[in-house]
């Protein structure tokens, strides 16, 4: 090994967290029942009133009719993770079996979405970002071939979060993903051939790329990680058919870097302003900022508008960055084909836990305040669930779904928090009992909604956390976060949640309580069911009305990759995902930390401190089936 890459391999480390104890505390008792599936049905608010008020629908121009693939993660534009498949139902899921299983012979995290297009299955692995296909017309597995984009070792030196990949797109006969040393690769997808291959970061700065590209016409849409390095963050379109840059919009710099013209029009007046991507930070800190683009992006080809949300400011520590600091934790709507802003709603000015706000816009339209509106429906990282105008970036609702001592509400009219000011932290001292932790009351882990139920199924987390601000220094490719910070189980001392919510009558339908953090995106499908994986080892299946426990499946090790169903070339329908524990909430496992640091993984260590204790290492593909 170079030099070089065991600087990174090093620089690596204390992104995750070196072993210091400036803030120790006492690690919390868990309950012993902690291992039930507890679904706890909360009491309805919109009895009696007729169907079509209480429910919302898919944004019909942006979602996909039923051919029985999965072609993108989210399967929609929309973002609805719903199938219309329904075989497997409440009353037959209790008879899903294995149909076959693969070992990936990797044992980092696996986060990726598999992909069905036809008879084939499509796999994207964590580094070395493998992509299998499966032939799905043979006994399984069959493994028709297997891509190897030979990425930099010297990469997995500068991956904040572990060395995961969330999967690829499939247009244009390709498969088109990222890469961990920030290359964009698209494969055919009937030989395995590279069709083309463009450099769009430079990983020895920290710049790496994890996330799922979205396909809009012929442009295929990346974002940038590296938050945690001083990266500046980008989303950059590329030609399908060619690989070439088309244009790339910046988070944070001058109105001429970040896509910023004429056509700008922020609902809100603390957003509009020239400049402002360069005025509301320090000299020249705009350049180290962050704003990264590493998870979800949406489109509405009505309005021909393009979602996404920006990640944190660099660095963490919030006294060393004065400002608004735009256009990080700002949830940007852009034209596809030429990346121009056509409006930004900064939810979260000057970001002072590190809450990225990258998660999935879900696209609805549905009655708000008597009548139907276009909307998009976020749940925060903060805690709230947002409902916002998708046309203008107006907020007209946001509701508290997982519990926050910072944010104490959401004011509409200027769109601000309203927060605790108490709970700041700062140079020499500790700020205890912050909740939600950094990972947020949701992280990545993607939403599911169906047009059954009207609900929406959320991957919550369950954090607190006791955090301090330290001085952090740039040096390029190394880390750059300033904080210390312990977390620790929520009330009630379970770490996870499975929620149904309304986003019409803002609440929660029910909700299941797990052991541990919410990694894994539910799939909704059209039998009624929602389907999700636990990091103990366990594909649920619960029914999508009630949160009742129908079915499961011991897998492995842990689940933190999204499950997906499709129709097979035999007619059936089957359902597929990856097991494989890691990203930040298993770095516990994957990398593996020792769960004796308290801030080890900047204190995730702590909070998953037992999850060695209910998995090892290692990660599987299954495929499951009626007989």
């Amino acid at each position: 090994m170079t030099a070089r890459a065991l600087l990174l391999g090093a620089a690596a480390a204390l992104a995750l967290g070196a072993c210091d104890y400036r803030v120790p505390r006492e690690k919390p008792e868990y309950p012993r029942d902690m291992l039930k599936n507890e679904s706890v049905p909360l009491q309805p608010s919109t009895a009696g009133l007729p169907v079509e008020l209480t429910r919302a629908r898919p944004a019909g121009a942006a979602t996909r009719p039923e051919d029985g693939q999965w072609v993108m993660p989210l399967r929609d534009y929309a973002g609805t993770r719903y199938s219309a498949l329904d075989q497997v139902d409440t009353r037959t899921v209790k008879d899903l079996k294995l149909a076959w299983s693969y070992d990936l012979r990797l044992s980092r995290g696996q986060e990726a979405t598999p992909l069905v297009v036809g008879s084939t299955m499509y796999v994207v692995t964590s580094f070395p970002n493998l992509l299998y296909a499966f032939d799905l017309a043979r006994p399984g597995p069959a493994v028709k071939w297997v891509y190897n984009p030979r990425p930099a070792r010297a990469s997995q030196g500068v991956a904040c979060c572990d060395h995961v990949n969330r999967g690829a797109v499939y247009a244009d006969g390709k498969l088109i993903y990222a890469t961990l040393d920030a290359h964009a690769v698209a494969v055919d997808a009937a030989t395995g051939r590279e069709a083309w291959r463009t450099r769009i970061g430079d990983f020895q700065t920290g710049e790496t790329v994890t996330m799922a590209p979205l396909v809009v016409r012929d442009r295929v849409i990346f974002g940038n990680s590296g938050g945690e390095f001083g990266v500046r963050g980008w989303v950059k379109a590329l030609d399908v058919a060619t690989g070439r840059p088309a244009w790339t919009a910046y988070s944070t710099g001058p109105d001429r870097d970040v896509l910023i013209g004429p056509g700008f029009r922020p609902f809100y007046a603390k957003d509009r302003g020239r400049e402002l991507g360069v005025s509301t930070w320090g000299p020249e800190q705009w350049k180290i900022g962050g704003g990264n683009v590493w998870g979800w992006l949406n489109y509405d080809p009505e309005l021909d508008l393009l979602y996404y949300g920006t990640g944190n400011a660099a660095p963490w520590n919030p006294e060393q960055r004065p400002g608004d600091n735009k256009w990080t934790a700002t949830i940007f709507a852009r034209r596809p084909d030429t990346g121009e802003a056509v409006w930004a709603y900064q939810w979260d000015p000057h970001n002072v836990f590190d809450w990225d706000g990258v998660s999935e816009s879900t696209l609805l339209d549905m009655p708000v305040e008597g009548r139907m509106r276009r909307v998009m429906v976020r749940a925060e990282k903060n805690g709230f669930m947002y409902v916002m105008d998708r046309a203008t970036g107006e907020v007209l609702s946001a509701t508290p779904f997982m519990h926050s001592t910072v944010v104490k509400d959401v004011d509409t009219r200027s769109g601000l928090p309203v927060e605790n000011l108490e709970m700041k932290p700062r140079f020499g001292h500790t700020a205890r009992g912050i909740c939600p932790a950094v990972p947020g009351a949701k992280d990545w882990a993607p939403t599911a909604f169906s047009p059954r139920t009207g609900l929406l199924y959320v991957p919550a987390n369950n954090l607190c956390m006791d955090v301090e601000g330290m001085e952090a220094n740039y040096i390029a490719g190394t880390p750059y976060m300033g904080v210390d910070a312990v977390m620790h189980p929520g009330p009630g001392g379970h770490r996870g949640e499975i929620i149904g919510w309304d986003p019409v009558g803002r609440r929660k339908v029910w909700t299941i309580k797990e052991k541990f953090v919410s990694w894994s995106g539910p799939l909704a499908t059209g039998g009624d069911l929602v389907f999700y994986g636990t990091m103990d080892r366990w594909l649920k299946a619960v029914d999508a009305r009630t949160g009742r426990l129908l079915w499961r499946f011991r897998t492995q090790t842990g689940i933190i990759a999204p499950p997906v169903t499709f129709r097979g070339p035999d007619g059936k329908q089957y359902v597929a995902v990856l097991d494989g524990p890691g990203g930040w909430a298993g770095a516990v496992v994957s990398v593996p930390l020792d769960p004796r640091d308290q801030t080890g993984g900047k204190g995730f260590a702590n909070a998953m401190a037992d999850l060695p204790e209910y998995t090892g290492r290692g990660g599987h593909v299954y495929v499951f089936g009626l007989p």
